[in-house]
């Protein structure tokens, strides 16, 4: 069965720039997914306009924009005389850009059913475990796990894996994460303790991939962790943002067992300050490390891994005929990550921890890792020991229990202690705050379309370490 035209929603609309209004006009006639999307080009296309006149920076004291004769200083400025003077513009390229976002759509759904069609052309059933002799109250119900695994290999046809890989997790009632790429597999998977212990060995008797056990790992928990299935056909299988072909994995670091990797920072913290030589580094992101981390380790204060390579090539000289000891939650991001910093050739050597944090901790509850394992589901962290290394955003008391900010259409992650959240700080900052407290004050106004918030707008893109 061919894939659904993602375009058939917007085929009846054509847009028309012959009069100033026509914009607004067409959008009201729009279903809610085509003002969405309508919606969203506006915004690009008013970030467009507005670059288009910058001129210089304010690091340097001039005028950042100029336009229509005037020079603006602050962005507030320009951005309420673009809405005011150049509203006919911002809507023909609006239009424009819709235009061009329909022929993607084309295309990629051209491409998605020539895959489709690949994929149901090949037989995966010999890939599904029987499961006949296992009732389906098995599969749902009883103590879960939640497993997480990668597998770097060459993958020749992915929509292939992609179908057997739904197939699979659906008949096993499973929920999480997989993505799939040419350059192998990546998923993290929440079920019964029956259901992953299938997953798992179907994953190792796969004839592409022979994984063996010792690949995954897995922490207390279960389907009810993930709100949803999703698996996908990817470019990457961690979100580095470097084209695989280019930086590909095969270039990573020297891996480290957890004993190895345990021995390497023993070493480290009994220098202390004699040892000048070597960086223990954290490639994961700030919310991540705020929570736990290594001793003494370098953890960037990156929102997310694919500004991991901006913050290397921005911080080279730091890294300069350094021994640099990478880690992260499962290994996934160290093998790129390794990848790209040995492709600076300034290092000295680079290692990454085999397994990652989860391993290390399944070795080392005690060890060195100190606080709690940030993780990408609805338990959010996993513990092994009592140490709480962060602290509340309000009142600064020692707290690292997660939470997303009650702000609509905000996104951040805060840590707010219980007491502070009963005095009604629930937010991520004081902006969020302020527009939470207006959304209930005014419920039946227009919601506030997401937008940068003090946590993300005052952060530094890409951090200078010294």
């Amino acid at each position: 069965m061919a894939a659904e035209d993602p375009c058939s929603q917007f085929s009846d609309w054509e847009p028309d720039s012959s009069t100033r209004g026509s914009g607004v006009k067409q959008e009201k006639q729009m279903c809610a997914s085509q003002r969405r999307f309508y919606s969203l080009c506006r915004r690009k296309s008013f970030a467009v306009f507005v670059t288009s006149k910058s001129h210089g920076s304010q690091e340097e004291g001039g005028a950042s924009w100029c336009c229509c004769g005037q020079s603006f200083r602050e962005h507030s400025a320009i951005h309420k005389h673009v809405a005011r003077t150049h509203v006919g513009e911002i809507e023909q390229l609006t239009q424009t850009t819709f235009k061009c976002f329909l022929s993607q759509l084309e295309e990629e759904a051209k491409t998605q059913d020539t895959n489709q069609s690949k994929a149901e052309a090949v037989d995966i059933s010999a890939w599904i475990p029987d499961t006949s002799h296992i009732s389906e109250e098995q599969l749902q119900k009883g103590p879960g796990k939640v497993v997480l695994f990668y597998h770097y290999c060459q993958v020749e046809d992915p929509q292939v894996i992609c179908a057997w890989q739904k197939a699979l997790c659906v008949k096993l009632h499973l929920t999480g994460k997989v993505r799939v790429a040419s350059e192998g597999v990546n998923g993290t998977v929440g079920g019964t303790d029956m259901a992953t212990d299938i997953y798992i060995s179907a994953m190792c008797s796969h004839p592409f991939f022979r994984m063996e056990r010792e690949d995954f790992k897995t922490s207390d928990g279960g389907a009810e962790c993930f709100t949803d299935l999703r698996v996908g056909v990817y470019k990457e299988i961690v979100p580095m943002g470097v084209d695989p072909d280019v930086i590909s994995y095969q270039l990573a670091g020297i891996h480290l067992e957890p004993e190895e990797f345990h021995k390497e920072v023993e070493a480290l913290l009994t220098e202390g300050d004699l040892c000048t030589d070597t960086i223990l580094l954290d490639c994961r992101n700030f919310y991540e490390s705020k929570i736990g981390q290594f001793t003494e380790c370098l953890a960037p204060n990156i929102r997310k891994f694919s500004y991991f390579p901006d913050y290397i090539d921005q911080n080279l000289d730091l890294f300069r005929d350094k021994k640099v000891l990478m880690y992260c939650t499962g290994g996934i991001r160290c093998e790129r990550g390794s990848a790209y910093l040995r492709s600076k050739d300034v290092c000295k050597e680079v290692y990454q921890l085999k397994g990652g944090i989860h391993k290390y901790l399944e070795r080392f509850p005690e060890g060195f890792y100190r606080g709690k394992l940030f993780v990408f589901d609805e338990r959010y962290t996993i513990s092994s020991n009592r140490d709480i290394i962060s602290d509340c955003r309000y009142c600064s008391s020692p707290w690292d229990q997660y939470k997303l900010c009650s702000t609509q259409f905000c996104c951040q992650l805060v840590l707010s202690c219980p007491s502070c959240r009963r005095d009604g700080h629930t937010s991520c900052c004081p902006t969020c705050q302020t527009k939470g407290r207006a959304q209930s004050e005014a419920p039946s106004a227009a919601p506030h379309q997401r937008e940068e918030c003090e946590c993300t707008d005052g952060r530094p893109r890409i951090p200078q370490d010294v």
